[in-house]
């Protein structure tokens, strides 16, 4: 399946992998801005130009494709960001989804892999944004909204990730009970892998922050299992 007219921003300096893979996105209907150094992304990022879906490389040219993310999730904390990645750098891969990244590829990879993730991130958007507001959930003291990706208490106000609202909603549908670490990560990444682990241990983090007024509320981590979502009474 294609998304007509959606909008990719595409970064990297490799010539010959660049010109086929934008050959190929732009056959199947994408709309690409190409950029073979980081400098010339930053620029256009910081232009205020929006983009369905973020596809940058690691290693560039001038600007990193890690602080192209940063600069990213700095004005718009919804667009998804998939990492290219060399296969030997792991922490490249740790780093990239610790600091905003939904997801990486290791090159060398296939057209084919690169659609099929460009697709699942551009339904899942789409679906977001024609939700219609809900009833809040009551959480202890918090009120989550997760159809407008909100977490409010008195005096506080969090608006969410897509990813965040999703691993609260699947927490608080299991409260009180273990849940393990690889079906979150199936459930909400798509598939159970160490980065990807690395990943879910920071949204853990980011929730225990934004959950911290409330001293009832806890995440608790259930070593080499999963997690425990409580809230005492």
């Amino acid at each position: 399946m294609t998304h007509p007219k959606a909008t990719l921003l595409y970064v990297e300096d490799d010539e010959s992998l660049s010109f086929v893979t934008r050959d190929n996105l732009e056959l199947s209907g994408y709309l690409v801005t190409h950029c073979d150094d980081g400098k010339k992304a930053l620029e256009i990022i910081r232009s205020g130009q929006k983009f369905d879906i973020c596809i940058l490389d690691v290693m560039l040219p001038e600007v990193d494709g890690f602080t192209l993310a940063q600069e990213i999730r700095k004005r718009d904390e919804q667009v998804p960001i998939i990492f290219l990645t060399a296969k030997s750098m792991k922490q490249d891969k740790i780093h990239g989804l610790t600091i905003g990244a939904d997801d990486y590829i290791t090159k060398p990879f296939s057209i084919e892999e690169l659609m099929l993730k460009i697709d699942i991130f551009l339904r899942r958007t789409k679906y977001s944004t024609m939700l219609k507001p809900g009833v809040p959930t009551s959480i202890g003291n918090y009120a989550f909204d997760y159809k407008n990706l909100s977490l409010t208490a008195e005096g506080y106000a969090e608006t969410l990730t897509l990813k965040e609202a999703d691993l609260l909603k699947l927490l608080n549908e299991n409260k009180n009970q273990v849940v393990k670490r690889s079906y979150i990560l199936e459930t909400i990444w798509g598939k159970d892998d160490y980065f990807l682990g690395r990943s879910l241990d920071v949204f853990i983090s980011r929730l225990r922050k934004y959950l911290s007024l409330d001293e009832r509320i806890k995440i608790e981590n259930i070593h080499g299992v999963g997690f425990k979502f409580r809230v005492d009474d």
